[in-house]
C-alpha cells in the first residue's frame, strides 16, 4: 500500500483541483501542528469507540468539535509562529 501522499487516487485528485505541492516532511510537528495539536486529541477522544457506519463517525466527531472551548484553538494557534520559522530553514531543526 502506497502512503496517501503518493497514492495515483491522491495525486489525480491534487492535479484535478489544481493544488499547489509543497514538498516537506510529511510528519513534521513544525510544519503540521493540527497534526500534534488538533488531530492528537481527536484521535483520543475517538480511541476504542465502534461506528456502525461512516455517517455515526462524521457525527461524533462533529460534536466532539462543537464541545471544545474557544480556548482550545487559541492555544494552539499560539504554536503556528514554529511553522514559518520551520519553512525559511527549508525544514531544518528548530530550537524554541
Amino acid at each position: 500500500m502506497q502512503p496517501p501522499h503518493t497514492a495515483k487516487r491522491t495525486k489525480e485528485w491534487l492535479e484535478r483541483y489544481r493544488w499547489d505541492i509543497i514538498p516537506h516532511p510529511a510528519h513534521s510537528p513544525d510544519l503540521a501542528p493540527s497534526d500534534f495539536h488538533l488531530f492528537g486529541p481527536l484521535k483520543h477522544h475517538l480511541g476504542g469507540k465502534k461506528f456502525e457506519d461512516e455517517d455515526e463517525l462524521i457525527g461524533e466527531v462533529r460534536a466532539w468539535f462543537s464541545k471544545l472551548d474557544v480556548n482550545f484553538f487559541t492555544q494552539r494557534i499560539y504554536f503556528l509562529p514554529w511553522k514559518q520559522k520551520c519553512i525559511a530553514l527549508h525544514g531544518d531543526y528548530i530550537e524554541k
